[in-house]
């Protein structure tokens, strides 16, 4: 696991961690991430779309393609 990274969105400050970082290259179009230590599982679709594999809490969809974007861009995706 990495280093904790931080995204502002809507003038939240949110703090999120990429669980396997190695694995994830050019082709990845799932990511799991701990989001304030919350597990959450983030899938690109067909239109390059992030958004939220089912799980126990519903992220806003504009935070998800916020946490898709910077981890595509730090990851160089």
């Amino acid at each position: 696991m990495g280093l904790p990274l931080r995204i502002t969105f809507k003038d939240n400050d949110y703090v999120y961690q990429i669980v396997d970082s190695k694995s994830i290259n050019q082709n990845t179009t799932e990511i799991e991430l701990l989001l304030n230590g919350e597990k959450v599982e983030l899938i690109r679709d067909i239109k390059l779309v992030w958004k939220q594999k089912d799980g126990h809490s519903e992220l806003d969809s504009e935070l998800v393609q916020a946490l898709g974007r910077s981890v595509s861009l730090r990851l160089r995706m």
